[in-house]
This record gives structure tokens, C-alpha cells and sequence, in this order.
């Protein structure tokens, strides 16, 4: 029986306390555990950027792999990290670790998958930092409560910082939805009403699921679902 250990990492301490962003994981990794007949020893969830290096729990989670000679299991790639350094020195350390959404994938194709997260994150970050530079430069002072909310820069920004949120829950949610349509269930308000008995928040955390918020989900991660 092969013996895995669970590693979750959300972005935020709000996401932590909430649990969102955590549901989906947990879903996927018990899931492959079950189709692989296997056990989790133990589990850590971290709350830290993608972009530190520095993850206490896990470097607990590794010595946890180390000591009962076991598989680091994480729900999706880009959950430990968006660095293709940080992927490669994992890699290298000798420790085995699978990611339920590529669970076949070769070092190579690891790789592949990890430099075009890094440079998705890459791109998020410039876009991000040029539109409050461009705010800047015509004289906005930014966190001024007097800020115009039409100010087109800002406006920017934080569409750009939306949009990232929204393709990140969405790949979370998508094994969950990809095994939902998988039993028969392919109407948008069909998936809506599976996921609210699943007790699955929405993107927001607030309100119910409806067939436009199934759509808005699907549509937020296209390049992921072509993969």
C-alpha cells in the first residue's frame, strides 16, 4: 500500500480560516489516494504565496516523506509552486511526489508545466505593476480613500488581480466538475445544484449556485481545461 503525504498551500490566512480554496484540494487527493490504494499518513497545509521559497510545513511534509519512506501528494502543481527552480530542486532532493491533475507526467513535462505557471504569474505581477505605475504617474495617490473609482489604471489592476483569482479557484474546481459531468450531470444549473449538495462555496464564498456561476467558473480556466 503506497503512503502518501498531503501537502494543501492556500495564498491567504482568510482562505486558510474558511477553508475555501481547500475543499477542492482535499476532493482531488482523496480521490487519487482511493484509485491508487493507497493511505495518507499524515497531512500539512500551508498558507504562503506561491512565489516563497520558504515553506516551514513543508519542509515538515518532506521529512515526513523521508522518515515513512512516502509519496508527497499535492492536489494540483501550481499549489507547490509557480518556479520552475523550486520544482527541479524538489525533484532533485529524492523525494517522490505526484500531482492529481498530471499524475503520469514525466520530470519533463513537469517542468514544461511549471516554467508556463511562472510565466503566467510572471505576467499577472507586470501587468499589475505597470497600471499602478501608470496611477502614479498621473498624480493618483494610491490608497486614497478620494481615488476615483472610474480611474482606468486601477481599474485594470484589479481586474487583473480578479481574473487571477477566479483561474485559480476554477482549477480547483475543475476535477470536481469534470467528475460531476462524468456521472451524466452536463446541464449548467445540473452542476449547480451537485455542487451545492456538496457543500462546495461558491467563488465568492457568498450566495448560492446558480447556471451563470457554473459558466463564469468554466470560462475563467480554458487554457487549463484544453490541457
Amino acid at each position: 500500500m503506497t503512503r502518501f503525504i498531503a501537502y494543501f498551500r492556500v495564498s491567504t490566512a482568510a482562505q486558510g480560516r474558511s477553508g475555501l480554496g481547500l475543499e477542492a484540494q482535499r476532493e482531488a487527493v482523496a480521490r487519487h489516494v482511493a484509485g491508487a490504494g493507497g493511505r495518507i499518513v499524515a497531512e500539512f497545509v500551508e498558507v504562503e504565496s506561491g512565489k516563497r521559497a520558504d515553506r516551514p510545513e513543508l519542509a515538515r511534509a518532506l521529512a515526513e516523506c523521508r522518515a515513512h519512506k512516502a509519496v508527497l501528494l499535492i492536489a494540483r502543481l501550481d499549489r507547490l509552486a509557480r518556479n520552475v527552480r523550486f520544482i527541479a530542486g524538489l525533484m532533485e532532493s529524492g523525494v517522490p511526489f505526484v500531482a492529481c491533475d498530471m499524475p503520469n507526467a514525466t520530470p519533463f513535462m513537469l517542468h514544461i508545466h511549471a516554467a508556463v505557471a511562472e510565466e503566467e504569474g510572471r505576467a499577472i505581477s507586470a501587468r499589475t505593476k505597470a497600471a499602478l505605475a501608470a496611477a502614479r504617474a498621473r498624480g493618483v495617490k494610491l490608497g486614497n480613500p478620494q481615488l476615483r473609482a472610474g480611474s482606468p489604471e486601477l481599474a485594470r489592476a484589479a481586474a487583473a488581480a480578479k481574473a487571477a483569482q477566479a483561474r485559480d479557484r476554477a482549477m480547483d474546481l475543475a476535477p470536481i466538475i469534470a467528475e460531476i459531468r462524468a456521472a451524466g450531470v452536463t446541464t449548467l444549473a445540473g452542476i449547480a445544484k451537485a455542487l451545492a449538495a456538496r457543500g462546495v462555496p461558491t467563488p465568492s464564498g457568498r450566495g448560492a449556485w446558480s447556471p451563470a456561476s457554473v459558466l463564469r467558473l468554466e470560462r475563467a480556466a480554458p487554457a487549463r481545461e484544453a490541457a
